[in-house]
């Protein structure tokens, strides 16, 4: 089972602290870090490596892809970032700042929604009954979209 890293989020909420953040963890800015955060920063949500690496359709520069998984991993490391899987495929990857407490996501069409507080919350409390401490960061809540739903 792949799990989410265990360090806190860091919420770098621009680049200027992002890279504040990589100074104060003891990193160094190289380009490729900052390009990677730059993609990051530049993506509309949840990315996978790949396009990141492309450059999200021509808005970036292109990076190598070798590469772009070795920073992303050591963002994560950091706090900086975090991955998600929605179900079969690429993990995608996405800020911790602008991330939220987790996803749904449909297993026919490959959706995804980020879900509010409220509603994390809720499950939550639904499962920590049982003694377990959920955690929804990392693997979203899987079914069907309502574009997917029969007879809707």
């Amino acid at each position: 089972m792949t799990i989410a890293s265990e360090h806190p989020d860091l919420h770098a909420r621009n680049l200027p602290a992002a890279i504040a953040a990589l100074r104060a963890g003891g990193l160094r800015v190289s380009a490729a870090r900052r390009a990677v955060l730059e993609a990051l920063f530049a993506a509309e949500g949840p990315a996978t490596a790949e396009e990141l690496a492309s450059g999200l359709d021509g808005r970036l520069p292109v990076s190598d892809l070798a590469s772009m998984y070795r920073n992303l991993e050591t963002l994560e490391e950091l706090g900086l970032v975090r991955h998600v899987h929605f179900g079969h495929g690429a993990g995608r990857y996405v800020l911790s700042a602008a991330s939220g407490c987790g996803y749904v996501a449909c297993h026919r069409c490959g959706a995804f929604t980020e879900l509010d507080d409220a509603t994390v919350a809720a499950l939550r409390d639904g499962i920590e009954h049982t003694g377990f401490v959920a955690r929804f960061t990392h693997f979203p809540v899987v079914g069907l979209c309502p574009d997917c739903v029969p007879g809707t």
